[in-house]
């Protein structure tokens, strides 16, 4: 039998746009613009001016012809670097789709891998563009779903870094050897540490970033003729020896073609980090049906899977990061108790040191439940116990966002509007919305969509 990385890569070059089924074909463009609209909301995301110039310094300059950045009008880099400040945009503010099983980004950084590689041509087919988009998902997805000890590197970069070879390689339709070339330099070039994350550092983004970036140069590497390890999966040595502990790739690899992964992504309606999605959503349902408030509450409590524990779980501190705010539950739920939302703007450093939000979130804690799923976001319960007394419970079977319980059309255009006003590119989601619409029937799409996200 032929290893991982030759089954991964013939199933990615062998995705056909046109033999997709019309509910998969719609999923993925509403994941597109939903990608987009975040990518142009991080070009105000903290620290991208200084992701935007040292990209721009290490690629010498804005060049013309080179591959565009989301949000900044006459910005054209080479594509690697547009690849990594795309990528960076896209995760910056934790608002991009999740792969919630396998605990993964994956549209992060496929979605900026490709849009680098299209914007070097004039002819990038709206159908070779989202056959690559589908064919990556799907790799970085199989990766994260074939694990089933708890998260130990970034998964959203080491994994990501695959599904970028495999979109770049579908799109520009290589042939299967120098795709597995290509995969053997992204284990080379694999990274992504969790630190970032315990530390709430602004790495966590540069990671997928990095990932993005790198594969734009492993593919060129095999294109010019560069032979890379050939068991770049399942190898002694290869990325699932080294980046995970306990793994089952066999039974994931023979569910490829079987169903897409991209139908399983999951949208985020709050800036955050998707773990406190679920306990947000319990506790906004006891603000607007029973009336609890930051008077009346003595405690709030979430209890969920070891998951969102160690993901969200940390506490509130005053001098913690922007990046540590968005995966602080406990900050998160104050500011929702405050302010009866939790939004792009939310996110500013007079917020993060309140005195009054770090009260408030003194009395809010997770806590993990009997589920040994190591990989689960829910079931969960939220229990608010208020000062009269009176205890309030809330299930929460499945967050929201997911393929069970998605975003609606006006809650898609209402985030899009938000992203794009964010960014500074107000009033395109109409524009956008269309063309999303219309790219499978494109013959340029780097030029089309430079043309609403990039001018």
């Amino acid at each position: 039998m032929e290893d991982a990385s030759a089954r991964l890569v013939a199933h990615a070059l062998a995705v056909d746009w046109h033999a997709l089924p019309r509910a998969t074909q719609l999923r993925t463009l509403e994941f597109l613009g939903d990608t987009l609209a975040v990518g142009v909301a991080g070009r105000s995301a903290a620290f991208a001016d200084a992701v935007l110039a040292s990209a721009s310094l290490w690629a010498g300059g804005s060049q013309p012809g080179g591959s565009f950045v989301l949000g900044a009008p006459g910005i054209r880099l080479a594509a690697p670097y547009a690849a990594y400040v795309n990528a960076y945009q896209i995760h910056a503010q934790e608002f991009d789709c999740v792969h919630e099983p396998a605990v993964a980004h994956p549209m992060a950084t496929v979605l900026a891998a490709i849009m680098a590689e299209a914007a070097r041509s004039d002819d990038c087919a709206g159908t070779d563009f989202l056959s690559a988009l589908v064919a990556g998902v799907d790799v970085v997805a199989t990766l994260g779903m074939a694990v089933r000890s708890p998260l130990k590197f970034f998964r959203p970069a080491t994994a990501g870094i695959f599904g970028c070879v495999a979109a770049l390689a579908r799109l520009r339709r290589l042939d299967p050897q120098t795709a597995r070339n290509a995969f053997g330099y992204a284990l080379a070039y694999a990274s992504g540490t969790m630190q970032a994350h315990v530390e709430g550092k602004p790495t966590l983004a540069l990671q997928v970033a990095g990932a993005a970036r790198s594969a734009v140069e492993a593919v060129d590497l095999a294109v010019a003729g560069l032979p890379g390890p050939q068991g770049s999966i399942d190898g002694p040595f290869g990325y699932l020896a080294l980046f995970e502990d306990d793994t089952d790739i066999e039974t994931e690899l023979a569910r490829l073609g079987q169903g897409w992964r991209i139908d399983e992504l999951s949208w985020k309606p709050f800036p955050t980090g998707r773990a406190a999605h679920g306990a947000i959503v319990a506790l906004r349902s006891m603000i607007e049906e029973h009336g609890v408030s930051i008077n009346s509450l003595e405690r709030f409590e979430y209890h969920a899977p070891p998951l969102i524990s160690r993901l969200v779980g940390r506490p509130a501190r005053s001098d913690m990061s922007v990046a540590y705010a968005r995966l602080c539950f406990p900050w998160l739920g104050a500011l929702l108790l405050r302010d009866g939302a939790i939004t792009l703007e939310a996110f500013t450093d007079a917020n993060i040191g309140d005195p009054q939000l770090l009260d408030i979130a003194a009395r809010i804690r997770v806590h993990v439940n009997d589920n040994g799923d190591q990989a689960a976001f829910a079931p969960a319960t939220g229990v608010a116990v208020l000062r009269d007394g009176r205890a309030i419970r809330v299930h929460v079977e499945s967050q929201y966002g997911t393929p069970q319980w998605p975003l609606d059309e006006a809650a898609q255009m209402a985030k899009w509007q938000a992203c794009l006003a964010f960014g500074g590119l107000a009033g395109r989601e109409d524009a956008l919305r269309s063309l999303v619409g219309d790219l499978d029937t494109l013959g340029d799409v780097a030029g089309a969509l430079a043309g609403i996200l990039a001018s």
